[in-house]
């Protein structure tokens, strides 16, 4: 019996994750994660790859200033009207000062400021809070409040 239960252990712990396997990254690690990602593709100049951090739905909020914007598509809209237009320009982005709070297992709050290096030398910049929720195994935001 006890040679049953020291062969049955050695064979949970062999089959148990091993250095360099993917495993689920932690909730915050996972946000920062697409955070990461969306910065990336912004300084591409890949905004679809950028939007990709979005949820993908009309109900997706995005606010700022005075204006709320419904839906992934029309926010996509916004964001090419304002940094790929005729004469504009994305710039270089980065996030700072980054809080990502977990609500739950399926939520996550952040706060953080955003900041554009742009050719001609401006800096805009501002504040965010994102709202992102787990659907399906990946974190999207579902809400995005921004301010310069």
């Amino acid at each position: 019996m006890r040679t049953t239960l020291a062969v049955a252990l050695l064979v949970v712990v062999a089959a148990g994750p091993r250095a360099g396997s993917p495993t689920k990254a932690p909730p915050a690690e996972a946000v920062r994660a697409v955070l990461d990602r969306q910065v990336e593709a912004w300084n591409r100049g890949d905004l679809e790859g950028f939007m990709a951090g979005y949820w993908s739905s009309p109900d997706l909020v995005f606010q700022s200033g005075a204006t709320v914007t419904r839906g992934w598509q029309a926010t996509l809209d916004r964001y090419r009207q304002r940094y790929q237009a005729e004469g504009r320009e994305m710039g270089r982005l980065r996030f700072e000062d980054l809080d990502v709070q977990v609500l739950c297992a399926d939520a996550a709050l952040v706060r953080g400021r955003w900041h554009l290096t742009m050719k001609d030398g401006s800096q805009p910049n501002g504040l965010f809070t994102l709202l992102l929720r787990r659907l399906g195994s990946e974190w999207r935001i579902v809400h995005d409040h921004t301010s310069s």
